[in-house]
């Protein structure tokens, strides 16, 4: 089979950093050409993904993050080369709904976003005639009166991921200077805990820049530090380093891949069982799920006590590339066959 994968604009794939969507958009390429496909993706010109790639883009610039001039122009481009493919499968929010689409190929499209009201006109008029695929269970059953053709989780290259030790003495936070993410709760968390915290966050937009300098950097000290954006090497050696990733999301988030990364370095996650961290996370095993502050303390004290093989051995059964591959081969055999239907109702 020969697959046209369209990326976003604005990050190369895969990130130097901070980048959920075009780690998986990675992992997923990667894994269908492994598989015996063609892949060939649509991405910015400074992605070093080691598929097929269409020439033409410019290089990414994380600056114009959702901009829809910029996200039309790819679609722009990448759409009239893709016409040699058998199926599309669109990352963007422009593209599933572009008017110049080759001709008899099935689109499919991640919906790698929240289902916010918002939202669900563009998705339900989208899903007339392109398979959505949600990222997750608790995702899909937002989707209210939108069609969601198949829920795939992410995974993870695991393979190239070291299994650390645990113990830095320390526990970290991952993920994106934001008040949804919840890092201020993972400081006070670690204070009463007693427990060391090491910060390692994306920190590009005004926003992010202003949480940091008006919340969090007041809060640092010998026992909070803020190590800034990480690359995958010291992102792995953070994680592998912690006893605990403390992850105390404040909403619903469709996927976390700061989790299966975590558990793939064989660090347990310390989490709120919000969005999708239950269908990630196993409660007394791979980590612990608590609400409120002083369950959350008390997770993170045991946290050592979990079996760190466990933990990556989750990572192997259940998010690994081979699996995200097979799920959406299945997918795309069933567009070609004339049949995207949910494998469910309609959520």
């Amino acid at each position: 089979m020969r697959i046209g994968i369209v990326a976003p604009p604005w990050l190369p794939v895969p990130p130097p950093g901070y980048g959920g969507i075009e780690s998986a958009v990675d992992t997923l390429a990667v894994a269908l050409q492994a598989a015996g496909n063609e892949v060939v993706l649509a991405a910015s010109d400074d992605s070093t993904c080691p598929v097929e790639r269409l020439p033409g883009f410019p290089p990414a610039d994380p600056t114009a993050v959702g901009s829809t001039l910029e996200e039309l122009r790819h679609v722009a481009l990448a759409y009239p080369q893709l016409t040699g493919v058998d199926v599309i499968h669109d990352h963007t929010l422009a593209g599933p709904l572009y008017r110049n689409r080759p001709p008899r190929v099935p689109v499919a499209a991640t919906v790698h976003g929240p289902f916010v009201p918002a939202m669900l006109d563009v998705y339900r008029a989208m899903s007339r005639d392109v398979s959505l695929v949600a990222i997750s269970h608790s995702q899909a059953a937002t989707a209210a009166g939108v069609r969601v053709s198949r829920v795939i989780h992410h995974a993870i290259q695991y393979v190239d991921v070291p299994v650390g030790a645990g113990r830095g003495g320390y526990a970290c936070f991952l993920g994106r200077m934001d008040p949804s993410k919840g890092v201020l709760e993972a400081i006070r968390i670690a204070r009463i805990a007693g427990i060391p915290l090491r910060i390692a966050a994306k920190m590009r937009d005004h926003s992010e820049h202003d949480y940091f300098t008006e919340v969090i950097r007041p809060l640092l000290g010998p026992s909070v530090e803020f190590i800034g954006e990480l690359g995958t090497a010291e992102k792995y050696d953070l994680l592998g380093g912690a006893l605990a990733l403390v992850n105390p999301l404040q909403w619903a988030e469709p996927f976390g891949m700061v989790m299966i990364e975590s558990l793939a370095a064989g660090t347990p996650v310390v989490a709120t069982p919000r969005g999708s961290a239950p269908e990630i996370v196993d409660d007394g095993r791979t980590g612990y799920l608590r609400d409120g502050e002083a369950a959350l303390v008390q997770a993170l004290q045991r946290a050592g006590e979990l079996d760190r093989g466990l933990c990556r051995m989750a990572v192997e059964e259940r998010f690994g590339p081979e699996r995200m591959a097979s799920e959406h081969l299945e997918l795309y055999r069933r567009m070609l066959g004339g049949n995207s239907q949910p494998q469910a109702s309609v959520v």
